[in-house]
């Protein structure tokens, strides 16, 4: 499997796009969560911009190694929320919404602004923005997956009927093992890619 590990060049040109992906996602569920009352992410710091507040040496390494990853979570409590279930999901689907929102963004200005971008960067900095709209409308996609840590998870904790709550606590018990097993083995791709797929109609092309 070819990874960004084992494509220093392609890694390189990654880096800008990897990092505002990921800060950007975990800055967007902190405000968000702040937004609907709850101040936990910004006690704890996780209220930024900058990358190493939200560093995850296995989400890290999963990317370098797998082409999937994450961030450390930005903490929430519940208990704050004003209406939890729909404060729930604000929150949850904060991160995807600012991935997404970069992605049409970039398209948005490679659209009117890349023929100058590219006399002034050269196919280096061209490649920097088509990474920018793949490495986040990737994160969105990953984070949609209904599986703990992940944010599609909380978006099914909000939905499930009661007498079902029990699937997601062995879900979250034993999440981050199914998670690392769906990922090694590749059978994450069969919940990704359609997920994928939907969310690259979304881009403005």
């Amino acid at each position: 499997m070819r990874t960004l590990l084992t494509d220093p060049a392609r890694l390189l040109l990654t880096i800008p796009a990897l990092l505002w992906a990921l800060s950007f996602h975990e800055f967007c569920h902190g405000f968000a969560a702040k937004m609907v009352g709850d101040p936990t992410a910004e006690r704890y710091g996780r209220l930024s911009l900058n990358p190493f507040a939200h560093f995850d040496l296995v989400g890290t390494l999963m990317l370098l190694f797998v082409g999937f990853g994450w961030a450390k979570p930005v903490p929430i409590n519940t208990r704050y929320f004003r209406h939890p279930t729909r404060d729930l999901i604000i929150v949850s689907l904060a991160g995807v919404a600012g991935n997404i929102l970069t992605a049409i963004l970039t398209v948005l200005f490679i659209r009117y602004c890349g023929k100058w971008w590219y006399a002034l960067t050269g196919s280096s900095g061209f490649m920097v923005l088509i990474q920018m709209i793949n490495i986040n409308m990737g994160l969105a996609a990953f984070n949609l997956i209904p599986i703990p840590p992940l944010d599609g998870s909380r978006v099914l904790e909000a939905f499930l009927p009661y007498k079902y709550m029990h699937i997601y606590y062995w879900l979250e018990r034993y999440g981050m093992i199914i998670l690392l097993v769906l990922l090694m083995t590749g059978i994450i791709n069969v919940f990704f890619d359609p997920i994928i797929n939907f969310l690259w109609n979304f881009l403005p092309y």
